[in-house]
Formats: C-alpha cells, sequence, structure tokens
C-alpha cells in the first residue's frame, strides 16, 4: 500500500510539475532525434508599442503583435553534438536589406517582418535560417522569474528612467542575483559609452549565466516553467520536426559559444550605426557556422577553357546569388567537351553549377574546389 501511495505521489508530482509547459508540448510536442546538420533558429526581441492615445501616463503598452522594431537578433545554430553557437547581430547594422534598402537591420522587422528580416540576416551572413522565434518585451523577464533569477556580475553603475518606456534601472556593480524585471534592466540599458555593443556583451553573459542556471541538476523542476513563460511572449515557425532536432542535440548537454558581427562605429549622416567588416564577418561564419556540407564559403576557382564568352563571369554571378562568398574566374588554355567540378564537396557544387561532372583532380592551387567550364556549358 505504501509502495503504491510512494507511487502515487511521484506521478502527482511529475504531472504538476509538467502541466505548464502543456501547451507548448501539445503544439510542438516531438520525440528528440539527432539530425544531421545543424538547425539555425533566428532569435530576434521585438520592442513594444505604446499607446500615444491613451488618457493616461505614462502610456501604456500596446497588445504585442510583434511588429516592431527589433532591439536584440542573435542567430543561433544549434549542431547535432549539442554546441550551440550564438552570433549576436547589433541592431544599429548598416546594410543593404532585400526588399527595403539601406537602413539599420532592426528596422527590416516593421517593414517587411519576419521574412524580410531573415531575409537580411542571410545576406549578412550567408547562413540559411530553418526558423525563427520573435520574442516580446516580457519574454526574458517572465524567463529569469521562471529560471529563479540569474547571477551576474554587473560592470558598473546602471541608473537610468524612462516613465514613457515604463523602464526603471537602478542596479549597484558587483556580482549579484538578478530577479526578471533587474534582469530586464540589465539587458536594455544603452547608456554607457559601448551603446549598442555594450547591450551586445550583456546580452551574451546573461544567455551564459542562464544556461548555467539550467545545468544544475536541482533546478530540473523550472524547465517546465520556463518553457511555458517563453511560449506565453513567443511568436515562432518553428515546427515539430526542427523542435525535435533541438531537444536530440540538448540531450547530451548544450555548450554555448559566442560571437558577434565584427564592425565599428560610425555615421550615416546624422544617424550613429555599427559599420560591418564583412571580411570579418565572413571568417567567424566560416570558422563557427558553417555546416561542414556546405560549400559556399569555400575558394571556388573558375576556369573557362571552351565555354563561350562571359560564361565564367556568369557562373559567379550565380554562385554569388546562392550565397557563395568566393569565387574568382579566369580563362585557361586547351580544349574541354565536358564541364569538370573537382576539389573539397565537388558534388554539391556540381548541382549548383547544373552541368558536368565531378573529377578526381584538376584543381587550381591555392582552391578548395575548381570549376573547368567545357564545350557543354549553354550559351546562357
Amino acid at each position: 500500500m505504501k509502495v503504491r501511495v510512494i507511487i502515487g505521489v511521484l506521478v502527482a508530482a511529475v504531472v504538476a510539475t509538467a502541466a505548464p509547459a502543456a501547451p507548448f508540448l501539445a503544439r510542438y510536442g516531438a520525440l528528440p532525434h539527432r539530425s544531421g546538420t545543424p538547425v539555425t533558429v533566428l532569435l530576434a526581441g521585438v520592442a513594444p508599442k505604446y499607446d500615444e492615445s491613451a488618457p493616461v501616463w505614462p502610456w501604456p503598452a500596446k497588445a504585442e503583435d510583434y511588429t516592431g522594431n527589433t532591439d536584440t537578433i542573435v542567430l543561433a545554430q544549434v549542431r547535432p553534438d549539442g554546441q550551440v553557437n550564438l552570433l549576436s547581430i547589433p541592431r544599429d547594422s548598416w546594410m543593404n536589406i532585400p526588399g527595403w534598402g539601406w537602413g539599420k537591420i532592426n528596422g527590416a522587422n516593421p517593414h517587411g517582418g519576419p521574412d524580410m528580416l531573415i531575409a537580411a540576416v542571410e545576406q549578412l551572413t550567408g547562413v540559411q535560417v530553418d526558423g525563427y522565434a520573435f520574442l516580446s518585451l516580457y519574454a526574458l523577464r517572465a524567463l529569469t522569474d521562471a529560471a529563479g533569477g540569474v547571477t551576474l556580475d554587473v560592470p558598473g553603475r546602471m541608473k537610468y528612467d524612462d516613465n514613457a518606456g515604463r523602464l526603471h534601472i537602478d542596479l549597484q556593480p558587483g556580482v549579484q542575483r538578478l530577479n526578471g524585471t533587474q534582469a530586464e534592466g540589465f539587458l536594455r540599458f544603452r547608456h554607457d559609452a559601448r551603446g549598442d555593443i555594450g547591450r551586445v556583451e550583456r546580452q551574451q553573459m546573461f544567455l551564459g549565466a542562464l544556461s548555467d542556471q539550467v545545468k544544475r541538476p536541482l533546478n530540473w523542476w523550472r524547465v517546465p516553467l520556463m518553457v511555458s513563460a517563453m511560449d506565453r511572449n513567443t511568436r515562432t515557425d518553428l515546427n515539430r520536426k526542427t523542435v525535435g532536432a533541438i531537444l536530440g542535440a540538448a540531450t547530451g548537454g548544450l555548450k554555448l559559444k559566442t560571437a558577434t558581427v565584427p564592425g565599428s562605429f560610425g555615421f550615416r549622416g546624422s544617424a550613429s550605426v555599427w559599420a560591418v567588416d564583412q571580411a570579418a564577418l565572413d571568417d567567424v561564419i566560416a570558422t563557427s557556422f558553417r555546416d561542414p556540407g556546405d560549400p559556399r564559403f569555400l575558394t571556388v576557382s573558375v576556369v573557362n577553357v571552351a565555354a563561350p564568352a562571359g560564361s565564367a563571369r556568369r557562373l559567379k554571378t550565380r554562385l554569388e546569388a546562392l550565397g557563395y562568398r568566393r569565387v574568382t574566374v579566369t580563362n585557361g588554355p586547351g580544349e574541354l567537351t565536358t564541364t569538370t567540378i573537382s576539389g573539397a564537396l565537388a558534388g554539391r557544387v556540381r548541382d549548383d553549377v547544373g552541368h558536368g561532372t565531378v573529377a578526381p583532380d584538376g584543381r587550381v592551387p591555392g582552391a578548395d574546389i575548381t570549376v573547368r567550364l567545357g564545350s557543354d556549358t549553354p550559351a546562357d
């Protein structure tokens, strides 16, 4: 009888603990599985909008519709072995946004929604995004409280009041445990010498501290509460398959590695912007974010041997449109009936070239892949 009572109590405890995560599990519940490739998710914190027609002050926040500027942008790549690579993208990054034009990347969402922001991130990084998760203003506050707070080393005095935005920050320097409201202030504070980059660094500190909190065995019961907190404050297009792959990668424990889009402060007119160092960013992506089976960050040499004039340059343009970052063109002597592709991942490149055969050798010195265009190359 006692055994039954004990089992009953344990079952009840498990059900009660897991109950907060039930809505999430009903939508996305999937068995964890190991994916053969990394899963890349775009995380973005959306700024609230305030009702300026309200008869009260401070103006209340409008109902969240996830259409505001993105104050936080993080590209998260989860690898099958549990390695999680996080790339923080400063909100003021200046770029040519597909479908809009030149502007700060945080303005992509108001102009074109998740699709435009994803297109901007993919163009900037060359990394294909598998899905997105937009977080409301209250997401990290609720997540922190659900985790029982986080321990952070506040780097300096943080004091700021914004009545309209209902933001009040008052933190002393030093190691301390922050609740959700305090953590939100820690993350949103911008009034120091490093501006947006300082915010990015604090975001990375927060994610590391939160990860440490979750890893503690005695905190396992908080995980459903954290899942529920995120579910209530997130809009996402993730599907069961993607969620299952993320869960599969997490079964052995997650290991975080953070990076920030390289660049420098600058001005476009009177606007302060983050000028991206694209060459340095490409190196970061090639080192930490490239799928080992993705050839787009390899060096590709296109040699026109017997193809119609202009074929090599047309192929270079087509490959760059597909996300290849390092393509060079040249002419080569001789006769060649069939186009050949040689080097690392030649089969994948052949699919993008659209014709030719894979050859065991023939690489140009210094190139990872060499495409030798033969007379079988279409004229246009």
